[in-house]
Order: structure tokens, then C-alpha cells, then sequence
């Protein structure tokens, strides 16, 4: 007999050996038609895969993440499954899933064009609608090069050649079609029914530049039409909210290939800058964090209270007694990266209670560059060829009271809690490591957030918690991060005088609550797609003049405005009023104002909100206040 144990934990026998399927088919019809692979003692199976006695099985479908991997993997073989129809002298390489959907690359005689991608997608289609069965063989590694040198696939043959001698490797075949994979894939072809393929473009062989070109094809594949269609009309709206489109439309910054790493900040994007980090500063007081400033790190020959400042290395300095600000620029700010994972609900802002998670403060620091009177401010060293990427350079200033308050009234509200545990390198006792995390967890619980552990994701030198935002459209930004470190204060040799009157070591926190602030007012513009909060707006209100003969009265209305320290903007030009109120619409501004003769002579503003909603004529008074309140999130 054979035994096997279900997710739930009951316990089937059968008389004879059985496969996934038709474990599947005896549970019930539905899952037999709906099972994709399974999974066996942890491992992901093709549904034909034998289960030996006393397994562990689950059923895998559309519903489960690696069901969802394995159509991507099996679209990915499908792809290449028509591109050696329509063109036969292509030869297949590899094809992978990567995040949202898979890619294959192809080595050919031309770029593949956007008609040529048209036609391949057709093609797929009506390879899936055969519904050709997928079948796995196992050859050994030196017939299975032969094999794939016999018919031309000069690529697999050398990916296999890399493979240690004495192994076997698996080959998947669909109609006339075969490639060397590890599998699992689905059961058939017609399991794959919503993909579509997204672009073309060049990569080396091997990522390696001395290497042969390649024409690599990216597809997103879903579960679902629903899911795909949803994926699509995501991708589109990131496009529309992409940071760098709207920095250069709403004249907030660019970046220039001449200084590659710099963002250079117009006078409109340095305001929200400013009106980013002053908020901040108002939140860090209320929290009761207190700021210290010094200046940038000294040279080798800087001299301290106990000697050089410049025998500490200086990729292990950070300062957890004052402020440190870790600024590198990024070569530019976050680009559009999906993560459309459901199922996060919204949670509630974190109380003081999160407070207990600092470890002790040191009251009196002492060491090498942690004297009370050698605190210091350092710059990250970023290698330029990491401005390439997507470099994370994070400002290690806030308390993690203030993420919490902060990041919702940035427009944030639905906020991941994360708590990232020791990973297999690290230093310090496990006795410290319990402590540390779970303080971390308690602290979280304490204040009624919800959170997930990350498994092995904290530092060598502590776990931390990860404050992951979910913006409007779905995506995922990880962004602050509360981190314990056990290892700085040793290194620094720093202590505390606690209330015994002896000396302790203190664990230091790194505490980054908007991480980059490049970074960061790129995800906040895509969050508003530019339309800034009135409280953030680089400009708050553009008052406009009908004619010249209130040109003066438009300049009263902006210097009361200016007064009560709004940011405003005039236009006095000769143009028609419908014209210019459009010009300005387009940079997003909460308020235009309208002022003509009857405007002037009353005292008033014809107020127009953004979004082309007409408020009517109000009191210059009135005015002010409507946008006070709006400012102080009121309305």
C-alpha cells in the first residue's frame, strides 16, 4: 500500500503506486482538471511525477504562487515552442520566469521586429488551443549534448556541456518541439491561455559583453483573463505616472547624461523637497527625537579625543547617537516595478508603545569617533558603476513612531510590516539575536500592527523591520527600515553609563523612515501621478488675470497669499484667460484663481480646483481659509 498525507493533514492508501493526477482525480473531478503540478516534500512536481509511501502532497493549481510560476515557465517554453515555427533557423537559448512573467532569448540573424512579435503571439495562441500533451525524458549529459548538437542547437548543447559529467538531465517535449528544462510544466498546452508578450530587446550570451547578441523576448502570463487584464491596465498607468515623464511636464527636475548620478532639482521640485523633509523634522520633534549636526566625516589625519578619527574604516562608520545622513544620488529615481500581491489590509498607525523597541540610549558616549564630542556626519561611497542599477542610499535620520505617523499622511495608508530575522552569517550570540527579535515582534504587536516575518532577510549584524508602502496602483516600495545593529557599537567602542553607575554597551538602531529622499519623491509623485497634495504642491495656487486692469489686484490677492506662506504663482501675460487656465492646468496646481473687474471690485477670487471643478466666486478671506484647511488635511 501506499500512504501519503494531504495539506490538511488526513491520510489517503493506495493499493499501487500513483502519480499527482491521479491523486487529483481521486480527491475529486474539479481538481483533477484544475491540478498544474503538485508538490511533494516540499518540491514542485509535473503532474505525471510518481509519489513514493509516505509522502507529503499538495495539489498545485492556478490559485497557488507556484502554480502561477509554472505557467510562466511553461508560456516561456511555448514562446520559444513558435518561434522555432515561424522561424526554423533560430536557435533557443534560455528562458526563465522572472517577476510577472518569463523571458526567452534567441540567437537569430536579425532583431526580432514589433510585427514579428505580433505573429509569434498569434502563433502561440493557436499552439495552446491544440492542446498538445507536454512530456518529460531523461537522457544522460553527453547524449543529451549529442542530441541538441544533431539539430543544430549549438546554445543548448554548450549549457549542457556545463553540466558536470555522469549527470542526467530532463527534456520536455510539446508537439514537434523539445527543450532541455528541469521542469515541472503544465499537463498540457492548453493550460496557457492568458499571456501576451510585452517587448524585444538585446542580451549578451552568458551576460557577457565579449559574447553574441542576443534577442530577448519578455511575455507576462496570468491565471486569468481578469489578472491579465488588471497587469495591463496597471502598466499603463505606471506609465503615465512615471516620475521622470512628470519631472520633466511638471518642471520639478532632470537629469543630465553629462553627470550621471546627480538629480539636478528645478526650483518647483526643491520645494517639495523641502516641504518633504520640514514635515519630517515636525514629526521627528513630536516623537520627542532630538537632532545633533557635525561636520562630514574627517580625513585619515583627523585627530579625536582618544586619537585618529581616521582609524575607524570608514565603510563601518555610522552614528547612532546624532543624526548620519547616508546621501548617494541615484543615476535615476525608482522606475516603474510592479508588485501586485493582494491580500495586505489596511493597518492602523503604530502607538508610542513602538518606543520600547530602542534599546537603551546611551546616556554618555565614549570611544573612538563616539565621543560625546566627536559625533560625525557620513556620506555613503557609492562605485559608479552602481549608479548603473538602482542603488538604495538611505537617510538614517526619524524614529519609527514617525514612519508611522509620516508615511500615511504622505498619502500612504495601506503600510507592510516586516521583521527580518537572522540570517546563517552573522555575529553576536543567539541570545541577542532572541532578544532582539523579539523585542522587535513585541513591539509591533504592542502597538495592534500586523506583520510579517521575513525569514534570514536582517543584516549580518542585527534583524531590523522593513516598512514596505503599497501605492495606489498595486506596487510595492520598500522604503524605511528600523535596524538593530550589534555590531557598530563594538567596533566603536562605544559605552553608556546606566542608572547602576557602571558602564554598558549599547545596541545601536538605524532608523530611516523615507529611506532616499530621491527615491522617495519619485514614489510620492507616481503615488499623486503628480497631483500633489495641496500641503506637498510646489505651488499651491497661480492667480490669473482677464486683463491688465487687474494686473495690480493680482499682485495684492498673491502677497496675501505668500503672507500666510503659501507658495503662488502669477500670470500677467496678454492672453486669453481660457488659454491660460489650461497652460496651468496641465502643471497640476490645487487652485487657479480668476480675477476680473467684478473679482476686483468685490474683494474676490473666481476659485477653480484642480481637476476642472468650478468653486465659484468667494471671498479673498474665504479663500484662505478653504486652503489652510485643505493644507492641514481637513477637506
Amino acid at each position: 500500500m501506499i500512504q501519503i498525507t494531504l495539506p490538511d493533514g488526513s491520510r489517503r492508501e493506495y493499493p499501487e503506486p500513483v502519480t499527482v493526477a491521479d491523486v487529483a482525480a481521486s480527491i475529486g473531478p474539479g481538481l483533477a482538471k484544475a491540478a498544474l503540478a503538485g508538490k511533494v516534500n516540499g518540491k514542485v512536481v509535473d503532474t505525471t511525477f510518481t509519489i513514493p509511501d509516505g509522502a507529503q502532497v499538495a495539489i498545485v493549481t492556478a490559485k497557488d504562487p507556484e502554480g502561477l510560476d509554472v505557467i510562466r515557465h511553461s508560456t516561456a517554453h511555448l514562446l520559444a515552442y513558435a518561434v522555432k515555427e515561424l522561424f526554423p533557423e533560430a536557435q533557443v537559448t534560455i528562458g526563465p520566469v522572472i517577476e510577472n512573467g518569463f523571458y526567452y532569448d534567441f540567437a537569430y540573424k536579425r532583431p526580432f521586429t514589433p510585427e514579428d512579435l505580433v505573429a509569434i503571439e498569434k502563433r502561440m495562441t493557436e499552439l495552446a488551443a491544440k492542446d498538445e500533451r507536454v512530456t518529460r525524458r531523461v537522457l544522460p549529459r553527453d547524449e543529451a549534448v549529442a542530441h541538441f548538437k544533431s539539430i543544430g542547437e549549438a546554445y543548448k548543447a554548450e549549457i549542457i556541456g556545463s553540466i558536470p559529467a555522469g549527470e542526467d538531465v530532463s527534456l520536455y517535449s510539446e508537439g514537434g518541439f523539445e527543450d532541455l528544462c528541469r521542469g515541472p510544466h503544465v499537463p498540457s498546452t492548453g493550460r496557457l491561455k492568458f499571456f501576451k508578450l510585452m517587448k524585444v530587446a538585446g542580451a549578451y550570451w552568458r551576460g557577457d559583453h565579449r559574447n553574441e547578441m542576443l534577442q530577448r523576448v519578455y511575455g507576462t502570463a496570468w491565471a486569468s483573463k481578469e489578472e491579465l487584464q488588471q497587469y495591463l491596465t496597471m502598466l499603463e498607468e505606471a506609465e503615465k505616472r512615471d516620475h521622470r515623464k512628470l519631472g520633466r511636464e511638471l518642471d520639478l527636475f532632470h537629469i543630465d547624461d553629462h553627470a550621471p548620478g546627480v538629480v539636478f532639482w528645478h526650483p518647483r521640485g526643491w520645494a517639495l523637497w523641502q516641504e518633504v523633509e520640514q514635515y519630517m523634522r515636525r514629526v521627528y520633534r513630536e516623537n520627542a527625537a532630538t537632532r545633533g549636526q557635525g561636520p562630514a566625516a574627517a580625513g585619515q589625519d583627523a585627530v579625536g579625543e582618544d586619537g585618529p578619527l581616521g582609524q575607524v574604516p570608514r565603510e563601518h562608520v555610522h552614528d547612532g547617537v546624532g543624526e548620519a545622513r547616508l546621501r548617494a544620488q541615484a543615476d535615476e529615481l525608482p522606475g516603474p516595478h510592479p508588485d501586485l500581491q493582494a491580500g495586505h489590509q489596511e493597518l492602523p498607525r503604530p502607538a508610542a508603545a513602538l518606543r520600547r523597541v530602542r534599546a537603551v540610549p546611551p546616556q554618555r558616549a565614549h570611544g573612538r569617533a563616539a565621543r560625546h564630542h566627536a559625533r560625525a556626519r557620513l556620506h555613503a561611497g557609492r562605485r559608479a558603476h552602481l549608479l548603473h542599477g538602482r542603488p538604495h542610499p538611505a537617510g538614517m535620520h526619524g524614529v519609527h513612531d514617525a514612519a508611522a505617523e509620516g508615511l500615511p499622511d504622505f498619502g500612504f495608508t495601506d503600510i507592510i510590516y516586516k521583521v527580518a530575522t537572522r540570517p546563517a552569517q552573522r555575529i553576536g550570540s543567539d541570545e541577542s539575536w532572541d532578544k532582539a527579535e523579539h523585542a522587535l515582534m513585541e513591539s509591533l504587536r504592542a502597538s495592534g500592527v500586523e506583520f510579517e516575518i521575513a525569514p534570514g532577510d536582517g543584516a549580518f549584524y542585527g534583524p531590523k523591520i522593513e516598512y514596505t508602502l503599497k501605492d495606489a496602483i498595486g506596487r510595492q516600495w520598500q522604503c524605511g527600515t528600523m535596524q538593530v545593529d550589534f555590531s557598530m557599537p563594538e567596533r566603536l567602542d562605544a559605552e553608556y553609563v546606566g542608572e547602576d553607575g557602571s558602564r554598558h554597551r549599547p545596541v545601536m538602531l538605524h532608523r530611516a523612515i523615507v529611506g532616499s529622499m530621491e527615491r522617495f519623491i519619485g514614489i510620492l509623485i507616481e503615488q499623486h501621478a503628480g497631483a500633489l497634495p495641496a500641503r506637498l504642491a510646489p505651488v499651491q495656487a497661480v492667480v490669473l488675470n482677464i486683463t491688465d486692469g487687474q494686473s495690480d489686484y493680482v499682485r495684492d490677492v498673491a502677497k496675501a497669499l505668500q503672507n500666510q506662506g503659501l507658495r503662488v504663482a502669477t500670470d500677467l501675460r496678454n492672453e486669453k484667460i481660457t488659454y491660460k487656465i489650461r497652460e496651468h492646468s496641465l502643471q497640476k496646481p490645487p487652485y487657479l484663481l480668476v480675477v476680473g473687474e467684478k473679482e476686483k471690485a468685490a474683494g474676490a477670487v473666481a476659485v477653480r480646483a484642480r481637476g476642472n471643478q468650478d468653486l465659484g466666486v468667494m471671498s479673498l478671506a474665504a479663500f484662505r481659509e478653504r486652503i489652510a484647511a485643505d493644507i492641514a488635511g481637513k477637506r
